[in-house]
Order: structure tokens, then sequence, then C-alpha cells
């Protein structure tokens, strides 16, 4: 009897055992400090947002009190993204050499002065100018967040965080719209000055809340200063075990010996990127060569497909398609603006769950299909010569459509993954190449949109972008390699060659079987 509940004792603790132990790890919570220092470094993105948005409707009020032409308007459009590839050229060498945390605050204080030449402009010409000023900083701003966010965060929240640039380029948007409409009721000399200076202020705010955030452990290891660096590591990991890996990660990636623990190790000259530029453009490694096709081509193609046309110059297309009325004008003007925060925020969370190719592919898809059938509905109204109402609301709901689908793939990866993807060597500048192909290509459509819409009508430009878009797609498709829940130091062995697509195939064979 005795040995019998001796015997059934030891089964009901063996099976209590077996419970526990099949019991699934408890899943760690997001890094809320990481999170944190996501959100302030990414509010930098704001002040593009809201030029976007701002000078969408301050434009209108500008072209009357400087009396100047639709060529010179897409100039002033277009000047402040051309003038982003200064900044972004010098934010890859900047943050190299100062750090990524102050590079941020020198990208708030660029824009600042921009802001108030802005506003105190009193001509074409000095307007020009501090449009000018107001590019640089935001190209800073635009290079340094990304690659602040991507090196600071741990990789299972990493495309969640990094996605934060385009959820706050989405928010300045909304806000432009919004100082639109709340100065357009002040005397036309007043209003748009206000709308285009009053920047100034997010921008010193930022600039000195930055000084309280941590500078990026990957930076600090490059300069030796492994002691900082763990500190950092320790309090935006999600674990202890993490942030060790992690410094054993970037240590073995800046060439430091794994089992060097001193707070501070001497570095070689060429830890400091000298060479950075060499072997990104003259002689890159067929890894390095892939990564660089990868982020010019993604962020090429963002902006080529049209995005900063269709918010830039919303207003002119409603009024294309059939809206005359002022109001009605702002209210599809706020609903694009209202309709890409939404999707975007969606987009943020979805990011390190269906990964960066599904949600990407799946964009550009809806963008093909939007873009197209906007073309049709814009046709058609230019060539009836009576109010088709089914055409105007096509061409309004296929607007809404579009900017929805980019939002959720197209926006937030580019920045995503384009800060992710480049050896730590070489993050800074290879980001920065990306920033300033996708500032030129911004521009560039920017300032030709009208021109383009007059030349082929509003129609036959929105089947460009649609082809371009559907170019885009096939690229994507054979180009990029999924980086999901991937570490920053391990996506060399995924570019390079196409065996990811080889490893996917087989992967999903297995799951099949």
């Amino acid at each position: 009897m005795a040995d019998q509940e001796i015997e059934n004792n030891a089964v009901s603790g063996l099976s209590q055992k077996t419970i526990v132990d099949f019991d699934p790890p408890k899943k760690p919570g997001r890094n809320m400090y990481a999170i944190a220092c996501a959100i302030l470094a990414s509010m930098t993105s704001v002040l593009l947002g809201y030029d976007i948005g701002v000078m969408s409707g301050a434009m209108i009020y500008i072209k009357k009190d400087l009396k100047i032409n639709d060529v010179q308007v897409e100039v002033l459009i277009g000047i402040l993204n051309l003038c982003c590839n200064i900044g972004s050229w010098a934010a890859g060498r900047t943050s190299d050499w100062i750090g990524r945390r102050y590079t941020i605050v020198v990208a708030q204080t660029i824009f600042f002065i921009g802001a108030i030449l802005m506003g105190f402009a009193t001509n074409y010409a000095f307007l020009m100018v501090g449009r000018f000023v107001a590019g640089v900083g935001i190209g800073y701003g635009l290079m340094i967040a990304p690659v602040y966010t991507a090196e600071l965060s741990p990789a299972s929240t990493r495309g969640f965080l990094t996605s934060f640039p385009e959820v706050f380029i989405n928010c300045g948007i909304m806000l432009g719209f919004v100082s639109n409409y709340g100065f357009s009721k002040l005397p036309t000399h007043l209003g748009w000055r206000l709308m285009l200076g009053v920047s100034a202020v997010p921008a010193i705010l930022l600039g000195i809340v930055v000084l309280g955030m941590p500078e990026s452990p990957r930076w600090l290891v490059m300069q030796g200063r492994l002691g900082k660096a763990k500190r950092v590591l320790d309090r935006t990991s999600d674990s202890k075990e993490e942030a060790d890996i992690r410094l054993a990660d970037i240590k073995e990636a800046a060439g430091i010996p794994e089992n060097c623990n001193d707070d501070f190790v001497p570095v070689t000259k060429g830890s400091h990127g000298e060479e950075v530029w060499k072997e990104l453009l003259l002689h890159p490694t067929p890894a390095v060569r892939h990564a660089l096709i990868a982020a010019v081509g993604i962020h090429f193609f963002q902006q080529s497909s049209g995005i900063d046309s269709v918010v830039l110059y919303s207003q002119r297309i409603f009024k294309e398609a059939g809206i005359t009325s002022t109001d009605g004008l702002l209210l599809a003007t706020l609903a694009v603006g209202f309709t890409k925060t939404i999707f975007i925020l969606v987009a943020t969370f979805f990011l390190d769950r269906i990964g960066r190719r599904p949600l990407l592919l799946s964009s550009v898809a809806g963008m093909i299909l939007s873009l197209g059938t906007l073309g049709i509905g814009l046709t058609i109204i230019s060539h009836s010569d009576h109010h088709m109402m089914w055409a105007v609301a096509l061409s309004i709901a296929m607007v809404l459509v579009y900017v929805a689908f980019f939002s959720i793939g197209m926006g937030p990866i580019t920045w995503v993954y384009s800060s992710e993807i480049f050896p730590l060597r070489l993050r800074a500048q290879g980001a920065s190449i990306g920033i300033s192909v996708n500032r030129v290509i911004s521009g560039v459509m920017s300032t030709t949109f009208l021109s383009l819409s007059k030349g082929i009508t509003f129609g036959g430009a929105f089947f460009l972008y649609a082809s371009i878009a559907t170019v885009s797609w096939v690229f994507f498709y054979f180009m990029l390699p999924e980086t999901q829940g991937r570490t920053l130091e391990d996506m060399e062995g995924i570019f390079g060659n196409f065996r990811w697509k080889c490893d996917r195939n087989r992967n999903r064979n297995r799951n099949r079987n």
C-alpha cells in the first residue's frame, strides 16, 4: 500500500513537472525605453511631413501674394527635396564623427534657421534661401532617425520602431493640412508666412529633448566605448541575455575581440569610416553591392510611383476630378491625410509579424490597381461634356485607396529596410545614399507634375505612375530578401546571392509536407 502511494506521488510529481515544462515560454513585453527613444528620434520626420502638407495649401497664397507662375511654384516646392541631398550626404559622415544623437540636434538647428528665414521672407528669392536651408536640415533628419532607431532597437521590434519616421511624416502632413485651414483665415501676406514659420517651434523643442537620449550602442562600440555601449544595450534590450548577445555581435562586426571587456578600447583609423566610400562604391563585396542596389531601388520606386505628386497636388487633382468648392477641396485633402495616417499606424503593428516582403508586395499590387483606376476615372472626366458623378466618386475613392495601400507597405518599409541591411561599418553612408536618391526623385516628381499633367493629361500621368509601380513590384520580388527577425549583424548573410529565395522555397515545401 505504501509502495503504491509512493508510486502515485511519483507519477503525480512527474505529471506536474511535465505540465510546467511544456508550458509555453512567456513572451517578453515591448521595451518601453527603446520605444520612447525611437519616438523622439523619429519625430524629426514631422518636419518633412509638415512641409509637404503645409505647402499643398500655402502655395496658393504664396502664388497670389508674390505673383509667381506655376513653374516658379514647382521649383519652390521641389528645391527643398533637392537640398535634402546635401543634408543626407553630410549626415552620414557627421554621424560617424560626432555620433547619431548630436547629428539629430544638428538637423533640428539647421531646420530652425530655415523655418525662421521662410517665415520672414519678403520676396521669392528670400523664400528660396529659407527653403534651401530647411531642406538641408530635413535631409539630416531623414537620414539619421531610421539609422539611430535601427541601431538602438532589439531585433524583435526593429520593424515596428524603425517604421516610426513614416508615421511621423504622416502626422506632419496632417498638421500641415490643419495649419492650412487655421491660418487661411488671416490676411494673405501673413497667413502663408505663419504656416511656414511656425515649424521653427517643434524644431527647437526636439533639439533640446534629444540631448536626454542615449547614444547609439553601435556607434559607441565603433569608438571603442564598450562600457557605455553595454549600459545602453542593457536598457534597450528585451533581456540581459539578449543585451550580451547583441554586444558580442556588434564587437565582432567592429573587429573587436569577443573576450575584450574593457570599458574603453583603442580603435583603428578605419573604424572611423575613412575607407567607407571606397568599400561601398568602388570595391563592394557581392553582399554590399546587393544591399546597395536594394536600398537605392526601394527609395527610387517609393517616390517615382507618385506619392508626393498626390499629396502635394491633391487639391489640383480633386479640382480636376470635379470638386470646385473651397470647403470640398479642404475636406478631400484632409481625408487624404487622415487615411494616410490611419493606415501607416496599422502597418507598424504588422511589420514584425507578417514580414517586410508580404506587406511590400501586397502594398505595391494595390497601388498599381488604384493608380490605373484613377487614370481611367480622370481620363473619362476630361473627355466628358457633362458632370459624371460616378467618375468623380471613383477618382476620389482611388486617391484614398492609393494612399492607403502606400501607407501600409511601401511607405514605412522603405525606411525600415534601407536602415537595417547595411553592415555596421557602412550603415550611415549606405543609408545616406538611399535618402539622397529618395529626395532627388521626390524633387523631380514635385517639380514636374504640373508640367507633366499638362503634357499628357492628369489621367496619363497616373497611367505612367502605375507602369512604374508595376516595374517596382518585379524588382522587389526578385531583389529584396526577407529581413524579419534577423539581427543587424546577420544581414550580410542573406545578401549577395539568391540563396534566400531557395531557402524560402525549401521552407515552404517543408511546411507543406
